[in-house]
């Protein structure tokens, strides 16, 4: 599904990720933690195309296509989603009139699954303006329920979030990625980023990754990965020899 190979991203002249070497096969849903500011909502900007985040060399191969250079519009098309941890208010622009706009589902298929996640109410409102931490999640769940991607990209979803929200959407989101359906079978594939791990109460992750200073250090069990951080902290990863 994705194959980025010796990735290098700059973001105002200044490299932050180094070296990414990362495989997600189709199917499979993979996580990604480290410390604040170690590069990892970099690399997930860097996969849809973000303008200001400069890929220096390396590729990104999405699909069995290089998509290192499309603009970001045309990775969307191929089947890249992404929740943002902070995505921004828009006034003046509906939360339903957007779904309509960028989707071919009926306004009927769309207020179904604004239903599933609780959010039909505000489908008449400017998407995130008052909105509460959860409602904004919620907001961005529903909006990858419309587009249905292949490869759903998750910039820590539990955060700003309580745990009613919290059960809500890491249900939905592991129906996005198709957990109840069997593995053979499962075709959409994920990369999460977590700090606190909760996103693992409603879904099994294939694989885990730590980012440290803009490389990738570490690669294992995710859940064992994040016991390890909580007990001797991202200082331990640094010595883990499984590259």
């Amino acid at each position: 599904m994705l194959d980025i190979s010796d990735l290098h991203v700059s973001v105002d002249s200044t490299e932050v990720l180094h070296d990414i070497n990362l495989r997600i096969g189709q199917g499979e849903t993979h996580v990604l933690m480290g410390p604040n500011g170690s590069g990892k909502s970099t690399l997930l900007k860097a996969i849809m195309g973000f303008g200001g985040y400069k890929i220096t060399a390396g590729s990104i191969v999405f699909k069995g296509k290089d998509i290192t250079h499309l603009p970001i519009h045309e990775r969307a098309n191929l089947g890249i989603g992404m929740m943002f941890q902070h995505p921004p208010a828009i006034s003046g622009l509906k939360l339903g009139k957007l779904l309509v706009a960028t989707s071919r589902m009926s306004e009927d298929t769309i207020k179904a699954l604004a239903q599933s996640v609780n959010m039909e109410q505000f489908l008449d409102r400017d998407i995130n303006v008052g909105f509460s931490g959860g409602e904004i999640k919620r907001s961005e769940v529903l909006q990858l329920k419309v587009q249905q991607p292949d490869f759903v990209m998750l910039d820590e979803p539990e955060s700003g979030v309580d745990l009613e929200n919290m059960n809500l959407i890491g249900k939905e989101i592991a129906k996005l990625l198709e957990k109840d359906v069997h593995i053979i079978n499962r075709r959409k594939s994920g990369l999460i980023i977590t700090h606190t791990g909760y996103i693992l109460d409603y879904l099994e992750a294939d694989q885990g990754h730590v980012m440290i200073d803009g490389q990738i250090r570490c690669h294992g069990n995710p859940r064992e990965i994040l016991r390890v951080v909580k007990e001797k902290g991202y200082g331990e990863c640094l010595r883990c020899k499984q590259i």
